[in-house]
């Protein structure tokens, strides 16, 4: 199996719900062995709706109703770009969290071991300007010590 093939395979497996450990067997069934830890820091780089995985997020009823256009709203920009530095690291990087950006734009920003900084825009956040990256990174390097 092409590791590209093996990649598409993975990502299918986990957006239709299933958990890494069921994906590790049916790899196995294909000939292919991928330790636990290093399936779960390649299904971190993959696209995949982890909702379906967390039993927590699911199962939260939608709301309904004339309610549900004021839960769904995304909030106008703050004015203020806010960086938060998660406790725990997401899978393959050395430092992660979260940034609202000052014009609403919202998205997970990491660190890889390299000390590249990536962003991963949240799922129907518009996508920040040069103004808000530019103060996101001001934000961090003050949130990190370095500024």
């Amino acid at each position: 199996m092409e590791i590209e093939e093996r990649n598409q395979f993975i990502a299918a497996c986990l957006n239709e719900g299933m958990s890494l450990s069921d994906v590790q067997k049916r790899l196995v069934e294909k000939g292919v062995n991928l330790t636990y830890f290093d399936l779960r820091l390649l299904a971190a780089d993959l696209t995949v709706n982890w909702t379906k995985l967390d039993p927590k997020v699911s199962a939260k009823p939608k709301p309904t109703g004339p309610e549900a256009t004021v839960l769904d709203a995304t909030p106008a920009g703050t004015g203020k770009t806010e960086v938060t530095v998660s406790r725990l690291v997401r899978p393959g990087a050395a430092m992660s969290g979260d940034v609202t950006f000052a014009s609403g734009a919202k998205a997970e920003w990491f660190l890889d071991p390299s000390g590249r900084l990536g962003l991963n825009p949240a799922k129907g956040s518009s996508k920040p300007t040069e103004d808000d990256l530019v103060a996101f990174q001001e934000e961090l390097q003050a949130k990190l010590g370095g500024g």
